[in-house]
Parts: C-alpha cells; sequence; structure tokens
C-alpha cells in the first residue's frame, strides 16, 4: 500500500496541522476579540477566542475552508465586519494621541470631510483601549492596494492620476506633506468591483473562500483612492511662511529624491510631488508602450531640482487639461505593457478590440463609465 503520511494533501500531514496553531499577531488579536465585539467590530472566526478549526475531525483540508487562512504579518492592523451593517473595515492599533492617527482623524472631520478633494482615508470610528489608555484603534473602509488588480485601461490610469494629485493639492492646501506617498500608501476602496464582496484576505475568493469573487474593471465600476498612513508626515500651520515648512530625514519608502538628509532641511511638500511622479514613471510610463502623455509630468515632477518641480495645484490643472485633450476612444484602449512578444500583443489587441467595441456601443446607448 502506497505510504501518504508525507502528502500535503492528507490531512494527518503535520504540515497540514501547523494551521490549526495561531500565529503570535493572530494571538494578540484573539485577545482582544471581545473588546472589539463590544464596541461594534467582530473578528473573523478564526480570530475568535471560541474558535475551533472547522476541518478537524473531517475529510476537508486547511487549504479548502475559510478559517484555515491565516492572517498576514501586520501587527497593527485587522480587518473585522462592522456588526451595524456588515460592511469590512480595518481596525489600526496606534499610540493615544500620535501624529498618524491626529492627521488622518482631522483630515476626516468637518468641513474638511466634505471637501470634494478630500482622498484622506476616513476614519469611521476611534477608541481607546480598555486596559491600556496609551493604546487607541481607528477604524477605517476596507481598502484594497491599487494594483490588485492592476490599473488595465488608459482612462482607469488617468482617473487615478487626477485623484491623486487633486488629493495632494488637497493636504498641501491643508499644511500637510505627507512624505511617504508612495505605491503602498494610496490604496483604493474597491467595494463598486465586486458585486458579491471579497475576501479579506484572499482578495480573489469570496467573503465565505466558497468560489472565485467575480469583479469589474475599474473603468465600469469606478473606485475612490486614498492616501492612508500618516506616520511620517508633517504638519505646518496654515499661516506660516512657505519658506519655514522644511524638515531633516530620509524615512519613506522612496529613498530617489535628491534632497533627502538627516542634516540638511528640504521642502518635504516638493518630496512629495517627486514621490508621486516616481509612481507615474516607474510603475506606468516604464512598463508601458504607450503611456507617453505621462512623460512631461514625470520630467517635471521627478526635476533632480526641487525648486523646479510644479505645485500640485498647477499639475493637477494640466493633468485636467491632458485628460480633456485624449480622444475618448482611447481612454477605453488597454495599457499595453513593453515585454509583450508580438504575438502576444497581437493576441491581446484582438481580445481588447472586441471589448473596446462594447464600451463604444454601450457608451452610444448613453451609458458612461465611472472611471473613463
Amino acid at each position: 500500500m502506497e505510504d501518504t503520511s508525507n502528502n500535503f494533501l492528507n490531512p494527518n500531514h503535520p504540515g497540514n496541522r501547523l494551521a490549526e496553531v495561531l500565529l503570535t499577531h493572530e494571538i494578540r488579536w484573539r485577545d482582544r476579540a471581545h473588546f472589539l465585539e463590544g464596541r461594534g467590530y467582530l473578528l473573523r472566526p478564526r480570530l475568535r477566542p471560541s474558535w475551533q478549526p472547522s476541518w478537524m475531525g473531517t475529510n476537508k483540508l486547511w487549504i479548502d475552508v475559510e478559517d484555515g487562512i491565516r492572517t498576514p504579518l501586520r501587527y497593527h492592523l485587522i480587518d473585522a465586519t462592522r456588526l451595524s451593517d456588515g460592511k469590512m473595515v480595518y481596525i489600526k492599533r496606534v499610540k493615544t494621541g500620535d501624529l498618524e492617527s491626529s492627521i488622518a482623524i482631522r483630515l476626516s472631520s468637518e468641513p474638511l470631510r466634505s471637501d470634494p478633494r478630500n482622498h484622506s482615508v476616513p476614519i469611521l470610528d476611534t477608541f481607546v483601549d480598555s486596559d491600556d489608555s496609551q493604546i487607541s484603534y481607528i477604524v477605517m473602509p476596507f481598502l484594497k492596494p491599487i494594483y490588485r488588480p492592476e490599473i488595465e485601461f488608459i482612462g482607469e490610469l488617468l482617473d487615478f492620476g487626477e485623484q491623486i494629485l487633486e488629493g495632494l493639492t488637497f493636504l498641501h492646501d491643508n499644511g500637510i506633506a505627507h512624505r511617504d506617498c508612495a505605491t503602498p500608501n494610496i490604496m483604493m476602496d474597491a467595494s463598486a468591483m465586486y458585486p458579491k464582496g471579497f475576501h479579506p484576505v484572499k482578495q480573489g475568493f469570496l467573503p465565505d473562500r466558497s468560489d472565485v469573487a467575480p469583479c469589474y474593471s475599474r473603468l465600469s465600476a469606478g473606485v475612490k483612492y486614498y492616501f492612508v498612513d500618516y506616520g511620517i508626515s508633517s504638519e505646518f500651520p496654515l499661516d506660516s511662511d512657505p519658506a519655514s515648512r522644511l524638515v531633516v530625514g530620509r524615512l519613506g519608502r522612496d529613498q530617489e529624491p535628491p534632497e533627502l538628509s538627516d542634516t540638511v532641511s528640504y521642502d518635504p511638500f516638493k518630496v512629495d510631488i517627486f514621490v508621486v511622479g516616481n509612481i507615474f514613471r516607474r510603475k506606468y510610463y516604464e512598463v508601458a508602450v504607450n503611456l507617453g502623455f505621462l512623460w512631461p509630468f514625470v520630467l517635471a515632477m521627478t526635476n533632480p531640482d526641487p525648486n523646479m518641480r510644479p505645485p500640485a495645484q498647477e499639475l493637477l490643472e494640466q493633468w485636467r487639461l491632458m485628460r480633456r485633450s485624449l480622444p475618448a476612444v482611447s481612454r477605453h484602449w488597454r495599457i499595453r505593457p513593453r515585454k509583450e512578444s508580438a504575438i502576444e500583443r497581437l493576441f491581446w489587441d484582438g481580445i481588447y478590440s472586441v471589448r473596446l467595441f462594447v464600451h463604444l456601443l454601450k457608451w452610444l446607448g448613453g451609458h458612461r463609465y465611472p472611471g473613463a
């Protein structure tokens, strides 16, 4: 008889039993589950004190059930369900009264919350830990990384760029330099893209992990982009002299701005311009063949001389002019990767030509795409 004890799919394999053991950061959240539920937020079954692995004593495998999904290694962030309406949210553990939460809460309070230019992550709730007053929690909508899924159409990129420049203008007009507005700190509310929802960890699946989650394109559904994480941001009084708004420090995910220094002061608002320009360059312009309209922005925003980089408001106005000047048809065309072979390009161009035809028929019928 064949020995299957080392078969990964054998329920009795020692490797499968690892999923039955909570990791250190999971235990930490499990120990606050009752407290968070009392505040109106329910953690996933795996993180509840009464949890027992649903696959134990059955022929099921941990990889096939929802509670077999381990929680990503994020000590200060957890997903939860808001009991009042069933919406997914993120809960972040912060130090009470710290800079990050103070800025985020101010930007999420009136009258700033109602400003249509505001692309700062909304703070839905905030409360202090019942056991340690030095710890607080801020509750935010559940947001996805901007690359899950990737931007697919030119019109989606145009919408992304306008929203980000609009949000940067809003921050700067309110005396806030983000200083770390790289790709991981720009996220999107993609709820409209998933008509049946999605799992907070295995995001390509339905919430119960029973099947693949249907997903619309950004072009069809529309999304809103948000800046998150003000951990190294700087805030200045609105009436302060612009020449005095200087900082030092080399922290931040993007280390390419040439002025970064621990000893020589620099303008953090100009660093924000560089970092966003670098997103346009590294993530889009350099990896696609049909995004030439980005080059003037990349060139201006990543100028080695910070004084030559335009302010966010000016860039936003230029972006809107550029967006209006592009033919409507081009907005419905795909972003074409540079690494495609000729055969791949021919194949995908054929597929997208059909999709473009469908989009045009809908447009002629009066449908307007949120992401275009």
